[in-house]
């Protein structure tokens, strides 16, 4: 294995390993990715308060999310298409979080089923929803993933209707990728993906291909899901997907202060404060940016994650100080996983645990779940409101 010193060094291993177009996929915000970028500009302008003569011996990351024990308050996020970016991705992904004490999310958009996991894994895992139009396919995947024993439910809310993403258009993405010309050209030179990825059966999304009416290949799966994205998802509807599960719910999605108020009385586990990775609404706040006015709106009422732009342990720890109980990599994990498979994902996490925790001490804290505003300075306009 190569020197991995962070994540950057897995993300360049990556961008050689993986096809143009899912590595695209991965690494792009919807139209002009402003707030794609700025997710992960704003983690810089906060700085971290410096402490010495403190006794960093006995430290420890280990945390909880939502009851559960984790090594550190880092969870892997729901991302579509895993299995395209390493064959058998989810199994990999989430085989990686087991081991090393962290929670995985699988997306509904995922190559891997919910069955692919649980029997690979033995183990719980989260599973991600998107809310579709077709009630039978909601209601069936919700059951699912009960029988799957997955230990919560992450109901993903701002993906009503897709934001365009202009490399996935031009790219021609899809699962498994089209074989034009440009698309030959590329994978010509992503030998190693392709030897792999001819070793697996699994190259669709196993979610839905033989589990909604209508979907048999390609081509049905790809018009089926352009219009199975639910527009008409509020709160009475969550209600109901809430009482269909019946177990832990996470809502992600929530980027604004009065939504988390709805939120935190509706009763769910957390919040997720995200914006889907500068993938939605472009021009939206960072979520970071979000995070301390919507921590002020719902208290102690519920847990609050963060999603989007952590690429680091210390913007882990940024994102603790700033209010968040608990964070989750996306990209980060994936380049790992990328680059070097189960393994790539197990070095992320290495690097990520051990920034945090060596920041930490030099801080001054040894125990993680000490961490506060203590232990950050931030730009007097970075906690001021838009007008």
């Amino acid at each position: 294995m190569p020197v991995i010193t962070c994540i950057d060094d897995l993300k360049a291993i990556y961008r050689r390993r993986v096809p143009k177009m899912f590595y695209d996929y991965a690494e792009s915000g919807s139209y002009t990715e402003s707030t794609f970028r700025e997710n992960t500009t704003d983690f810089a302008r906060i700085k971290l308060r410096q402490k010495v003569a403190v006794d960093m011996s006995g430290r420890t990351t280990e945390s909880t999310m939502i009851g559960q024990k984790v090594a550190m308050p880092v969870g892997l996020a729901p991302v579509g298409l895993t299995g395209m970016q390493s064959a058998d991705g989810e199994i990999k992904a989430a085989q990686a979080a087991k081991k090393f004490g962290v929670p995985f999310t699988l997306s509904t958009m995922s190559i891997c089923s919910i069955e692919d996991v649980a029997e690979a894994t033995q183990a719980p895992f989260w599973f991600q929803l998107y809310v579709m139009r077709d009630q039978e396919f909601l209601e069936n995947i919700i059951e699912r993933a009960k029988r799957a024993n997955c230990s919560a439910l992450v109901l993903t809310l701002d993906l009503q209707i897709l934001g365009q993403r202009h490399k996935d258009l031009k790219n021609g993405l899809s699962a498994p990728p089209k074989m034009t010309l440009p698309v030959m050209m590329d994978l010509a030179t992503k030998w190693r993906w392709g030897l792999e990825m001819l070793q697996t059966k699994r190259r669709h999304f196993g979610n839905i291909v033989g589990h909604a009416k209508g979907v048999g290949d390609t081509s049905s799966l790809m018009s089926w899901t352009a219009e199975q994205f639910d527009p008409q998802l509020d709160w009475d509807k969550i209600a109901r997907i809430r009482d269909l599960w019946g177990g832990k719910l996470i809502l992600k999605g929530i980027n604004d202060p009065d939504d988390a108020r709805i939120a935190a009385d509706f009763g769910a586990d957390a919040i997720v404060v995200s914006n889907h990775g500068g993938r939605q609404l472009d021009g939206a706040a960072s979520s970071i940016r979000m995070l301390p006015e919507i921590v002020q709106a719902v208290g102690d009422q519920i847990e609050v994650h963060l999603d989007s732009g952590i690429r680091s342990g210390q913007d882990v720890l940024k994102a603790l100080a700033m209010g968040a109980h608990a964070t989750y990599i996306g990209r980060a994990f994936i380049y790992g996983l990328g680059a070097m498979g189960e393994a790539g994902v197990t070095k992320a996490l290495e690097v990520i645990r051990k920034e945090l925790d060596i920041s930490m001490a030099l801080c001054g804290e040894r125990d993680v779940k000490n961490v506060g505003r203590h232990n950050v300075m931030v730009p007097k306009d970075f906690l001021e409101p838009y007008l």
